[in-house]
């Protein structure tokens, strides 16, 4: 069986390598006699799983002490609840909008606040510009008495990315990013935010999981009507196993960490993902036949939207690179257009075949 090129946005390609240990261990876990997805998670195998993912995790981003790693289920949308319920303390909180899921973290927000309390206001948006760019450090407006400001440092659906750490906010309030789809591509300093959390099914592992990496000091504010399942001290108390976990994802993201750390690291990973994007927008930029109207120092390494000058032949250009083995190619419907995710576990030769593909698609077509 040949295994396509999959520019999914999530749920995404995972490493070969990963799938093909699951596979090996899929009924035997070193020698278990069962599975992962079998065990009890209050056993001692399955809590060395867990205690070494988030041992390889820490290592991997350099996270400090007073942090608290959790691994929690619902994805990164329930987050956009859950953060208010247990950071808001019926202060204000800071939205920056620069795309569709930080704009629906500040709409949840706002209802949680109307519910438990506090205000959340809007501290900046790129919507009437299309969610094309980053703000800029003269548009964004967080307030004094801010408990925290949130913000998606990688918009997945309009490939717009934070990716340089000089461009964050200069606020004393303590930053909450949505990491979602490009966590674990590049280095990252944990101690520059308050918390970091994204979902698994990007650059992690299988959908059900959700990572929070939580200061110390923020996880006594929850709103005293939050469910124990849902407050982040609770969690952090019960390391994680409160209730059954999402067993299988944890072990998959363990193993994600462990090919991770076999590739170099974070920064070997960020050099290959520079060169991934660098040739598909430079391709895109130098080609009249496509365009990315993504601001070029706002652009996503991970997510690159772009569109075809003539869209009568969207169909068409889908159809021949699914039958070339490129799938996932088409837009989310909210934008409509291209999309290559290029997470980690995309390899170059698989841009390079995106790049073939869409030079000969050109030079047919145009």
């Amino acid at each position: 069986m040949s295994r396509v090129f999959n520019f999914s946005a999530g749920p995404a390609a995972l490493p070969e390598p990963v799938l093909e240990q699951v596979a090996d261990e899929l009924l035997d876990w070193h020698g278990a006699g069962c599975g992962v997805m079998e065990m009890s998670h209050r056993g001692k195998a399955f809590t060395s799983i867990l205690e070494r993912a988030e041992a390889d995790l820490r290592d991997l981003m350099a996270i400090p002490g007073d942090y608290r790693v959790l691994f929690l289920q619902g994805g990164a949308t329930q987050q956009f609840a859950q953060i208010p319920m247990n950071l808001l303390a019926g202060g204000a909180a800071d939205y920056l909008v620069t795309g569709s899921w930080s704009k629906k973290a500040h709409q949840e927000a706002q209802k949680m606040a109307q519910a438990i309390g506090g205000s959340v206001r809007l501290a900046g948006s790129t919507e009437p510009d299309g969610f094309r760019r980053l703000l800029r450090e003269e548009e964004i407006r967080i307030g004094e008495d801010a408990v925290y400001a949130h913000l998606c440092t990688n918009e997945t659906i309009h490939g717009v990315e934070l990716a340089e750490a000089e461009r964050l906010p200069n606020t004393k309030a303590p930053l909450v990013a949505d990491m979602s789809s490009h966590i674990l591509s590049r280095p990252v300093d944990v101690s520059a935010f308050g918390m970091i959390y994204a979902g698994a099914q990007k650059n992690i592992g299988p959908s059900g999981l959700v990572l929070a990496i939580v200061r110390e000091d923020l996880l006594d504010r929850a709103w005293h009507g939050t469910p124990a399942v849902m407050n982040y001290r609770v969690m952090a108390e019960h390391g994680s196993m409160l209730n059954t976990p999402p067993t299988f994802s944890i072990y998959v993201a363990g193993l994600v960490f462990q090919w991770l750390k076999a590739q170099g690291g974070l920064t070997a990973m960020e050099a290959v993902n520079r060169e991934k994007a660098e040739l598909l927008y430079g391709f895109i930029d130098g080609c009249a036949f496509y365009r990315c109207d993504v601001e070029r120092a706002s652009r996503s390494r991970m997510n690159v939207p772009f569109r075809l000058c003539d869209e009568s032949l969207q169909d068409a250009f889908l159809a021949e690179a699914e039958a070339a083995q490129l799938v996932q190619l088409k837009g989310h419907k909210s934008v409509g257009g291209m999309r290559a995710s290029i997470y980690n576990a995309m390899p170059l030769a698989g841009v390079r075949a995106l790049v073939d593909f869409m030079d000969h698609f050109a030079r047919r077509h145009g």
